[in-house]
């Protein structure tokens, strides 16, 4: 079973749709780790999309999900991206806020299925031990690995591809971190993907990065297709039409500066 593992879309059409096209084929489910919406234009879209193959239990909400469906307020929100929050609520049609509101709080777990001896992962948002917490540091993840019962978890909020490893062999790819180790991700230009093999006997936490609103300084579309038969994540980079997107968050009024980031991946 192959699941493309999709986070942090953020309303950019433009980054999913050719992320969809540079994968085409390559996966059999979609898993989908929150925040559909918020800073992009095209809210409607991407949550039809979400709706229409994203299986019930294959999808977590994000915190600007929850803001821009009014389930919270967005006190902690700046203003740049409570501004384009509240734009959001305006736009969905009501099916969409509908789907937002009832979407479920991570985790949500994931079991594999046709397999003779149970194989399980599971999908957050923020953390294992909160939606909202973002796992920045290797402190971060180190506390959040001390409650993880699974083997993997897979996580988004940040926009930051990669995660984090509890027990990891020597390779020349892991930064240090105190709690756990990081994992840097280093693709190649253009359409790239990089291949990590999942231990049995270790514990992960990976990120997918942001398929809409990358931060890692990488400006193209960030996902991954997890494996777990395979005991393989693959990380993929994906240019797509930043311009295109630009221009539709400047011709809905949003913020400037929502478009700009798009250029320079923060």
């Amino acid at each position: 079973m192959r699941y493309l593992i999709v986070s942090d879309i953020h309303a950019n059409w433009e980054g999913l749709e050719a992320s969809l096209a540079a994968v085409d084929g390559r996966y059999d489910e979609i898993l989908c780790l929150g925040d559909i919406v918020g800073y992009g234009a095209d809210p409607n879209r991407c949550v039809e999309w979400v709706r229409e193959h994203c299986a019930a239990g294959c999808v977590v909400r994000g915190n600007h999900d929850k803001v821009c469906c009014g389930l919270d307020e967005g006190a902690d929100f700046n203003a740049t991206a409570l501004r384009a929050a509240r734009w959001t609520r305006d736009q969905l049609t009501p099916q969409n806020l509908a789907y937002l509101q009832e979407l479920p709080e991570g985790p949500a777990v994931i079991s594999v299925p046709n397999l003779e001896t149970p194989l399980d992962f599971q999908l957050v948002h923020g953390s294992p031990l909160d939606e909202d917490e973002y796992l920045v540091s290797g402190t971060d993840a180190g506390m959040a690995f001390e409650h993880q019962v699974h083997g993997v978890t897979l996580f988004g909020h940040t926009h930051v591809q990669g995660g984090f490893i509890a027990n990891p062999p020597a390779h020349d790819w892991w930064g240090h971190g105190s709690g756990a180790r990081v994992i840097r991700i280093k693709p190649a230009a253009g359409i790239s993907n990089t291949a990590l093999t999942v231990e049995d006997r270790e514990k992960y936490l990976l990120n997918p990065g942001s398929t809409g609103q990358p931060r890692d300084g990488d400006s193209r579309a960030g996902l991954a297709i997890y494996e777990p038969e395979a005991r393989q994540l693959v990380y993929w980079r994906i240019p797509y039409d930043i311009p295109a997107a630009q221009a539709r968050i400047t011709a809905a009024g949003l913020p400037e500066v929502l478009a700009a980031r798009l250029q320079f991946g923060r």
